[in-house]
């Protein structure tokens, strides 16, 4: 895969029998280092000044979100485990707890997609049921695959 990625993450949440789905395209840069892969991206929040510089981590079996700046975590992903996190935010933090059910890593030649679900608690308190998919493929092979659709 070339360092040049267009990463596609979505995300769909169960909560209180309503489905809520979310997904976001952007560029970034990919890198493989002892046998992990690195992806590394920049988002902005909507009503504050800055950046929050993310950084995704992904090996057989589990995935790691971090994100730095205007919202501070780590959250782990890893198959049948619970992981407590807080997430600082601009507003304040939160107690986080991921509890992953499944997670699936597709490797490709040009491509790398991962998919979880898990259970969120937001200060000890269940909130919903989730999954997060991560697709990242090189810039050159996403338009190719724009242009087919």
């Amino acid at each position: 895969m070339t360092k040049d990625v267009l990463i596609t993450i979505s995300g769909s949440q169960l909560l209180d029998g309503e489905n809520s789905d979310i997904e976001m395209i952007t560029a970034g840069n990919y890198y493989l280092k002892n046998g992990k892969h690195y992806i590394t991206y920049e988002e902005v929040m909507e009503g504050f000044a800055g950046v929050v510089k993310n950084t995704i981590k992904i090996q057989p079996g589990s995935m790691d979100i971090i994100k730095t700046g205007l919202t501070n975590v780590h959250m782990t992903f890893e198959k049948d485990k619970k992981r407590l996190t807080c997430y600082a935010t601009p507003v304040g933090g939160l107690m986080v707890g991921l509890d992953t059910k499944a997670i699936s890593v597709d490797e490709g030649e040009d491509a790398l997609m991962v998919k979880v679900e898990y259970s969120l608690d937001i200060n000890y308190q269940h909130i919903s049921e989730c999954s997060i998919m991560v697709d990242v493929r090189s810039r050159s092979h996403a338009q190719v695959k724009l242009l087919e659709s």
